[in-house]
């Protein structure tokens, strides 16, 4: 059994941050319904690179990357009885997942409010760039707009330079998704209680803030403005900092004193000791950095292991995902997808349970896969699913469909 097995999920989100948090509960067994609408769906769909030879609809690798294990409907919101067929929906599922600007689901009469008239016990999160209330609601904005507001950008990179963007997005995944999937199974176990179901209001801008918590709390103590290359675990200490080597590079995390003392008696430099905590452009720093440049990426793996230091390679992609340590952990997998020869390789499930693991529940759906079988378990007749379709309201399995990312 599965550890979210019986939880019924339907995703009206798109793109990265809803997607990657229905994931996370579709890996360990909920039910999870992406309610599209009747034009393109969820854009991811149409974002490149495509796999060759897969349907329209389902060949993005970055729509399949975040919904394998999940099925689609295609609604038309705008249309009544569209709506109608969503409330029908709500009162036989555990989880409404959004990320719309806030209210405009208020707007089309499908709002919470309204949702919880249909299903009391409904957990209705909604993912938004800065929350249902507060002087940013209506406002767009992406990863690098959140992460620049709430003082995470500005603090990331090197003294004097230009800020530094992170490959991963932390606002959308780090901020909204693991956020969103938190408050969900919070608010789900509540319900468990009280028989209630309740709003989960996830900013993006809040969740990257919360990333900040140290850092806020030695402002708030000792109340000084940190500066870009002022934080001790983003540049500012010669014991803890990426550094080049012959032929690539490498990263030093000895910040406990015993590291430190490790590294620089294995490289036989005991004055360095009380080097320890010297700012970057220091004359101990220098050293270091000649020190580091003297052995390839390879001969500082051979030194780590025998010195206890906290010193890693710093990996390109392709090395990191074959290299031994995400093998072990699973964390490559491989999901059979339709219309696609080989296997597609995904990133694995990073949380892992003892009794009742996650897994990839299956591939990703093509758009409005399961709108007509969807239609026939809320009791819709044959006849009742063609003037649906005839109405606009709804739409079955796109055929020929065709979409931009960016249009």
């Amino acid at each position: 059994m599965n550890a979210l097995e019986g939880i019924r999920v339907l995703d009206l989100s798109r793109l990265l941050p809803g997607g990657f948090c229905s994931l996370l509960l579709a890996d360990f067994g909920a039910e999870v319904l992406k309610v599209e609408d009747t034009g393109m769906g969820d854009y991811v769909r149409w974002s490149p690179p495509y796999y060759e030879g897969a349907e329209d609809s389902a060949k993005s690798a970055y729509y399949l990357a975040l919904n394998r294990g999940k099925r689609s409907i295609r609604l038309n919101l705008k249309e009544e009885r569209g709506r109608e067929v969503l409330l029908r929906l709500v009162r036989e599922y555990d989880v409404l997942l959004e990320s719309f600007r806030p209210g405009v689901l208020d707007r089309l009469g499908v709002g919470y409010e309204r949702l919880k008239q249909e299903n009391p016990g409904l957990v209705y999160c909604a993912i938004s760039g800065y929350g249902q209330h507060g002087p940013y609601r209506d406002r767009s904005g992406h990863d690098m707009n959140y992460l620049g507001l709430v003082g995470l950008l500005g603090l990331t990179g090197e003294r004097d330079g230009p800020p530094v963007q992170a490959a991963g997005q932390i606002a959308d995944v780090g901020g909204g998704a693991l956020m969103a999937a938190f408050g969900i199974l919070a608010a789900l176990h509540e319900r468990d209680r009280s028989g209630e179901g309740q709003l989960v209001d996830v900013s993006m801008a809040d969740g990257s803030l919360s990333w900040l918590a140290m850092v806020a709390a030695r402002y708030f103590a000792e109340q000084r403005v940190p500066h870009r290359g002022d934080l001790e675990l983003a540049g500012s200490l010669v014991c803890y900092r990426p550094y080049a080597c012959k032929d690539g590079w490498v990263t030093l995390g000895a910040l406990e004193p015993k590291f430190w003392q490790a590294w620089c008696r294995g490289v036989g430099r005991e004055d360095l000791i009380e080097k320890q905590f010297s700012p970057p452009g220091s004359d101990a720093h220098a050293e270091v950095e000649r020190i580091f440049l003297e052995r390839t990426r390879a001969e500082w793996q051979e030194f780590a292991s025998h010195n206890d230091c906290c010193l890693e390679p710093v990996l390109d992609l392709d090395e990191a995902l074959d290299s031994e340590l995400v093998r072990a952990r699973e964390m490559v997998v491989a999901v059979d997808q339709p219309g696609v020869e080989e296997p597609v390789k995904q990133i694995g499930v990073p949380v892992k349970l003892s009794r009742t693991p996650g897994a990839p529940q299956g591939p990703g759906p093509s758009l409005g896969e399961q709108t007509d079988e969807v239609l026939a378990s809320l009791g819709y007749s044959e006849d009742d699913v063609a003037a649906l379709k005839d109405s606009g309201a709804v739409a079955g399995p796109a055929v020929g469909a065709q979409g931009s990312f960016l249009a």
